[in-house]
């Protein structure tokens, strides 16, 4: 039986059968992964498994070594065999079961997998810093930024100071205001950013419109690098907690359509944990850079 476990940013999971935990410890900003969950593991209860299979937020498309993670995995549950995937690629996979398209999964982070015809194509999962664009951290920092602007006369749409009222008393009392907890606050604060441009707040229309443009870029560059073409059928799927925000996800479709006519729009079948164990069932060898089995 595998234990699949799914590492994000705003928090993460664990599943073995009829058993599924959930804890909102997942990836702090700037720590590594094999940090993260061997935090995650000391505070759950006694599991044990002799196939564990690792999707993690953080490796940017790239699966390092994954012997520390089996040395791990062998410590708190007997693993013997360990599956190391980049969270994009179960994304994918418990989404499409594999059929030519592309998943965009927005969290705090957001990574687009591609797949066509055994070909794989990985975008942004490059860290709040440098990428993320359109994410739960993107919407919830722009606002709060635009928030704070706003409340300190340098930018005009005071219906902002409203809709972040609790924000803005929220990071006045952060000890660090570029720490973790800003991080965590920003993250937060994507559901207050959405219901902002719902409600017709101006600013928050036009970070909810960024976003989705940028977003759509995401995932028609993660097409075209599977080698498809933008005339191509493709399935494309959108999911993760920003998602379930309507007007976010029509708006991202809308501008994928414009250059990918094609493109069907699907529900995801599955999710993360879903991916992760189907890989660790019937991908049994490595697929560098996205998937690395170790076998102790």
């Amino acid at each position: 039986m595998v234990l699949a476990v799914d590492l994000g940013q705003s928090g993460s999971r664990i599943r073995t059968g009829d058993i599924s935990i959930n804890t909102s410890r997942g990836k702090l900003a700037g720590e590594n992964p094999l940090t993260s969950l061997r935090s995650i593991f000391e505070t759950v209860e006694k599991l044990s498994s002799d196939v564990v299979s690792l999707s993690c937020t953080g490796f940017n498309g790239i699966v390092p070594d994954p012997e520390p993670y089996a040395a791990l995995c062998n410590e708190f549950f007997g693993a013997t065999k360990t599956a190391l995937l980049d969270d994009g690629l179960a994304g994918f996979i418990g989404a499409l079961h594999g059929r030519n398209g592309v998943v965009l999964s927005i969290g705090g982070g957001v990574v687009s997998v591609g797949g066509r015809d055994g070909v794989f194509s990985h975008r942004d999962g490059l860290g709040s810093t440098f990428g993320d664009e359109g994410s739960g951290f993107w919407l919830g920092k722009l606002g709060i930024t635009k928030a704070l602007a706003a409340n300190q006369g340098r930018h005009g749409d005071l219906d902002m100071v409203t809709a972040f009222k609790s924000q803005i008393a929220v990071f006045n009392e952060l000890e660090s205001k570029n720490g973790t907890d800003a991080a965590t606050l920003a993250i937060s604060s994507a559901q207050t950013l959405l219901d902002a441009a719902d409600n017709g707040v101006a600013t928050a229309i036009d970070i909810r419109n960024e976003g989705a443009h940028l977003l759509a870029q995401t995932v028609i560059a993660t097409w075209l690098g599977t080698g498809g073409s933008r005339s191509d059928p493709l399935e494309i799927a959108i999911q993760g907690g920003p998602s379930a925000n309507k007007n976010y996800v029509n708006t991202i479709q809308g501008s994928i359509s414009i250059e990918l006519a094609n493109a069907k729009f699907v529900s995801a079948e599955g999710d993360n944990l879903d991916g992760a164990k189907w890989i660790a069932e019937n991908m049994l060898i490595s697929a560098p850079p996205l998937l690395r089995w170790s076998h102790q």
